[in-house]
């Protein structure tokens, strides 16, 4: 492809780019079809000669765009949102086109610099403490992972590093029945096994209980045990659940456990100042991470990892071989350092686009906004009969479901909830999706994309009432 047809091709994608946002409500929010039905459209064997581009472009949208389910969509109300804007495209854009490796300061001066200034920003946008350091991370997942193999080695002196895991005790880690899938897949991988993963049960408002925590503890040591890490959450993935991180924060303290807490999804809201009183004990804490690629508009991935003790993290992922080695190693930060993978890409560019474009106020507005649809959805179903809220809503995620008077049996409303879902779905109008809280089968709806409004939810909820 020539530097002309590149730049014809490119401004008849940005045209389409901008029509598919302008149209999303044109599209179903998820597609209808059955395993193997977009494989079945493609080639066998990929072409012998190269193909033009407006074959390409045409198949795309043929045989791939029928087969998205579309995440900025009007209609979508599942998981948690993963939020692009404009100006967070248009900077991914520009990533792509410089192709930069990120690894070291050398290899992209800006880039690290960049990044640097963009999480000392996001520090002071969730007040956190000036001693917190950040870094970009890919996601929660790795962040978690990241804390975890910290934490390991800072409490063994970092001699499972040097020796191998056999040498060094047994460790345990503890989190909430609530807390995300990502905490086991990291104990899992940091070598500590599941077998010392402790799942504490929660109150009645699905938050960890830390009465229970400490008694863990103290059963642990007893028993020979290390207790090594404790993972809070601020905002659950099932209910947003807040779990009481000042007194997890004592906790951990007394008994010498890392404390990370996880705030993925709800972390953005701590911008609001009336929001922060609910994460009391927020500069206690070891490690923090929160992604604004799920609620602060910038396109995935884009997760912001803060740690107290950054020369425990540096030790703990350092390898400098020669050909790595610069002049200026001692005077900037080489984020290679600061986890899993050497290569990193160029993340910090959307968020400064992003946070530039809306600012803070803007940002504010719209977190804000969110919670009001939360809330005024949460009105909405404690003034409708046959219709229960199965969780407390803090921010704005609702946890419901249908229950019609006279019917109690468990099983009949697991039963009648889950093919009410799958209906709702089905109509290519609404994405919802399910958790259980309590064993009971339930509904989640949250709305939080970046150009949602009370009127896109209104129209959802109406939707929905439709199916009941």
């Amino acid at each position: 492809m020539t530097n002309e047809e590149f730049r014809l091709h490119a401004h008849e994608m940005v045209d389409w780019m901008a029509d598919y946002l302008g149209n999303l409500d044109q599209y179903p929010v998820t597609p209808g079809l059955h395993p193997g039905d977009i494989k079945g459209q493609l080639p066998f064997s990929a072409p012998l000669d190269g193909e033009d581009f407006k074959t390409i472009f045409s198949d795309f949208k043929s045989i791939i765009l029928p087969g998205m389910t579309h995440w900025q969509h009007p209609g979508f109300f599942a998981y948690f949102p993963a939020n692009n804007s404009e100006p967070s495209i248009l900077a991914e854009m520009l990533t792509a086109t410089m192709g930069a490796q990120c690894m070291l300061w050398l290899t992209s001066p800006a880039a690290e610099e960049l990044e640097e200034r963009m999480m000392e920003w996001m520090r002071d946008l969730l007040g956190l403490p000036k001693a917190f350091t950040g870094v970009i991370q890919d996601s929660s997942s790795s962040a978690t992972l990241v804390a975890l193999l910290t934490a390991r080695e800072k409490k063994t002196d970092f001699a499972i590093n040097r020796r191998g895991f056999p040498s060094a005790g047994r460790y345990r880690v503890y989190t909430s029945t609530q807390g995300h899938s990502s905490i086991d897949k990291g104990v899992k991988i940091a070598g500590i096994g599941m077998e010392n993963l402790l799942k504490i049960e929660v109150d009645s408002a699905f938050a960890m209980r830390t009465d229970l925590l400490e008694e863990a503890i103290i059963r642990d040591i007893a028993a020979g045990y290390i207790p090594l890490a404790v993972v809070s959450t601020f905002g659950t993935t099932s209910s947003n659940a807040l779990d009481p991180t000042g007194e997890i924060g004592s906790i951990c303290e007394k008994y010498g456990c890392w404390h990370h807490v996880d705030a993925s999804y709800a972390g953005t809201a701590l911008m609001l100042p009336e929001v922060r009183g609910l994460m009391p004990g927020i500069g206690r804490c070891d490690s923090f991470v929160v992604n604004p690629h799920k609620w602060m508009f910038t396109n995935f991935d884009c997760s912001a990892y803060f740690i107290r003790d950054k020369q425990a993290l540096i030790n703990t992922f350092s390898i400098l071989p020669e050909y790595l080695k610069t002049a200026e190693d001692k005077l900037v930060n080489n984020y290679r350092d600061w986890g899993v993978p050497l290569g990193r890409r160029f993340r910090a560019l959307k968020l400064w686009f992003v946070i530039r474009t809306y600012g803070i106020s803007g940002m504010q507005l719209k977190i804000r906004n969110h919670i009001a649809f939360g809330q005024w959805l949460k009105a909405e179903i404690l003034k409708t009969r046959g219709i229960e809220l199965m969780a407390p809503v803090p921010f704005n995620l609702v946890c419901f479901r249908f229950h019609p008077e006279g019917l109690d049996d468990e099983i009949s409303l697991d039963d009648l909830n889950e093919k009410a879902l799958k209906n709702i779905n089905r109509s290519g109008k609404v994405f919802l999706t399910h958790t259980r809280l309590n064993g009971k089968y339930v509904i989640r709806f949250v709305a939080g994309q970046t150009h949602a409004s009370q009127e896109t939810v209104e129209n959802g909820w109406k939707h929905i009432m439709n199916f009941y």
